[in-house]
């Protein structure tokens, strides 16, 4: 399909680029034009010759989906099932336990779950770490999502080379699913497996992605079994050689940050998971004084508990200040990048960063029309300050419009996603 989106405030989120006036076009799954408005629709024409739909933005926002690069779709189920512990209670405990009786078919259901609640918080892509992953491609593809899958292999999982056979199966042109290696953590694979997924980056010649430095406790026992930090110990074997990202990174050391610096790799916070757990606050003006890039995950919705950007990006900013107790710390532009672009680029979506021609119609209106949106004194600063879920009146993947106005597209149906979740949830916990 083809649309006109007209009277819109269009947010690129290109740089220097300032909120204008006018009209953007998406022609199938891209972006065709973004600039003045232009009256006589010339720019709107199809490729294919279909019908235009005009759609009348009503002076709201336009701008590019939010990207969450740190998620654990599948654990929807779990939500809520045991809080108010700390992580490694948490985990050992109460979801692994539950995780061991969970079938590929129960985890297609709840990461349905999870993207229902992507569509309304304006999140046009998630970075996803769970079991199972053929289902939660199926999942995500079922839905109309993009996704990218990273590996989540440890000594209790499937034979860590299974990364190797995803990674060449998954990332395919034109798709919606894709996928990068990774590990679930240091402290859950051994030193085995680690030098196999090791020789799976060589071979791949890749990038990897792994939970790293996300407690005290874990910092510490990375140090007594080998001597050096998480982040310096898996690059000492060659983990990091081409880059990647850790998710999480809140007891960093100097050697840690200069790994990072060198290898070009990315760091996710998430915020409210570790708020919630109190695993502590990410040193993000750091990362930023030392050009390492940050992008934003919710976590899992079993930890955080919802998955609601528009708190994970207050969460950003609000820590990052009590942190430094420093106002001025993390401005809300800068979170705006990192919830945007930043996700794209550690995702590796490198046509799904800003609303410009060429690019991926990924695409979210907001509106301002509503009491928290008013006055448009700064209008970036109002949808991190003090924007919600409420403001997100559509959420476009791929050229379509998947969640308008309250209302979830055709062939999408929450009550049957609701009522699978529910079942298998009498069954497991």
């Amino acid at each position: 399909m083809s649309y006109r989106f007209h009277n819109a405030r269009i947010l690129t989120m290109e740089p220097g680029r300032e909120i204008f006036l006018g009209e953007v076009h998406v022609a199938c799954s891209r972006i065709t034009y973004v600039g003045p408005g232009d009256r006589d629709g010339s720019h709107a024409a199809s490729e294919s010759g279909e019908p235009v739909t005009d759609i009348d933005c009503r002076g709201n926002i336009l701008m590019p989906g939010f990207k969450n690069a740190h998620a654990h779709s599948g654990m929807s189920m779990l939500r809520s099932l045991a809080d108010d512990k700390p992580l490694h209670a948490w985990l050992n405990e109460d979801i692994f336990p539950v995780e061991a009786r969970l079938s590929g078919e129960d985890i297609y259901w709840a990461s349905q779950l999870s993207v229902l609640e992507y569509l309304t918080s304006g999140i046009t892509a998630c970075f996803d770490m769970y079991m199972e992953q053929e289902y939660v491609a199926r999942a995500m593809d079922d839905m109309g999502f993009r996704c990218v899958q990273t590996g989540g292999v440890n000594d209790f999982s499937k034979d860590v080379r299974w990364i190797d056979y995803m990674y060449n199966k998954y990332n395919q042109a034109g798709s919606l699913q894709s996928y990068q290696l990774g590990f679930h953590a240091e402290y859950t694979t051994n030193i085995d497996n680690l030098k196999t997924i090791a020789s799976v980056v060589q071979k791949n010649r890749a990038p990897l992605y792994v939970h790293a430095c996300e407690t005290r406790e874990e910092v510490a026992g990375c140090v007594q079994r080998y001597g050096k930090t998480p982040v310096a110990f898996l690059d000492s074997l060659g983990l990091f050689d081409y880059g990647g990202g850790i998710y999480h990174g809140v007891y960093m050391s100097e050697e840690d940050y200069e790994v990072m610096k060198r290898r070009g790799m990315f760091v996710v916070t998430n915020p409210g998971s570790n708020t919630k757990l109190a695993s502590g606050i990410a040193p993000l003006t750091e990362y930023m004084r030392r050009g390492i890039p940050i992008a934003i995950g919710t976590d899992g919705p079993a930890s955080n508990n919802c998955l609601d950007f528009f708190r994970e990006m207050f969460l950003v900013t609000g820590l990052a200040k009590l942190r430094e107790d420093d106002a001025s710390a993390l401005d809300a532009r800068e979170v705006l990048t990192m919830a945007t672009v930043n996700g794209s680029r550690a995702m590796h979506l490198d046509d799904c960063e800003t609303l410009s021609p060429g690019q991926k119609a990924d695409i979210i209106m907001l509106d301002l029309h509503q009491p928290n949106m008013q006055p448009l004194n700064n209008i970036a600063k109002n949808i991190v300050y003090s924007g919600s879920k409420q403001n997100v009146i559509m959420t476009m993947i791929d050229g379509r419009i998947l969640y308008q106005n309250g209302r979830f597209a055709s062939g999408i149906d929450p009550e049957n996603i609701y009522g699978h979740v529910a079942e298998i949830k009498e069954r497991v916990v």
